[in-house]
């Protein structure tokens, strides 16, 4: 090939790269502002949107599984096992320990929380005493009470469970089976109450 030759075949590819830039240049300058002057067109490119959104969302949270029930307990007799011998007693759970015992005792544990619930209702209702102890030894309510005083307890087994239930009453651990009960008698008698009967448990009948 000439030397001519060569310079032209030279002059020609140069002409055709220059060409190539000059179609592609400027394409490329258009994406170029769009993505780095989005703020000129008030458009802001789909990538630059994904990058942004991703920057601002929070980190993924495990979920979060709340229980209503924070003690747990799966049964009565479980929130019963459960309680701790007081080592002093206060004067509200004495009064209930011994409602429980000698209204009580030997009943279901269903039963001896309805008949805590029952003193624990009339305390809240305003229409007895308002304390515990008041609730008990108000006259002529409990045929237990003696001149205003509980008898004396042995600390016996039969004591021991009325204590622990009468913490889990205080401590409203377990839905009584007799709800807003103020009132219950023994099977074995018929007073003719004309209030509304709630449960029957054990050998008492509950009412309010």
């Amino acid at each position: 090939m000439s030397f001519l030759q060569r310079a032209a075949t030279f002059a020609a590819m140069t002409l055709g790269i220059a060409s190539l830039v000059g179609a592609s240049a400027p394409g490329f300058a258009f994406q170029g502002n769009h993505v780095i002057n989005a703020g000129d067109t008030g458009i802001v490119p789909a990538v630059e949107q994904i990058t942004d959104t991703a920057a601002t969302l929070p980190a993924a949270q495990p979920a979060v599984i709340e229980s209503d029930d924070e003690e747990g307990y799966e049964s009565l007799s479980a929130a019963v096992a459960d309680q701790e011998a007081p080592a002093d007693m206060d004067r509200d759970l004495t009064c209930l320990a011994g409602a429980i015992y000698f209204e009580s005792k030997g009943e279901p544990l269903s039963g001896q929380l309805a008949v805590a619930e029952v003193i624990i209702n009339r305390a809240k209702s305003g229409r007895f005493d308002s304390s515990i102890c008041g609730v008990v030894k108000q006259r002529g309510q409990f045929s237990f009470v003696r001149g205003g005083q509980i008898p004396a307890i042995a600390n016996n087994r039969n004591y021991r469970t009325a204590v622990a239930v009468a913490q889990v009453a205080m401590g409203d651990d377990w839905q009584s089976p007799a709800p807003d009960a103020l009132y219950f008698h023994a099977r074995r008698v018929s007073p003719g109450w004309r209030m509304q009967k709630i449960a029957s448990i054990g050998n008492h009948v509950f009412y309010r």
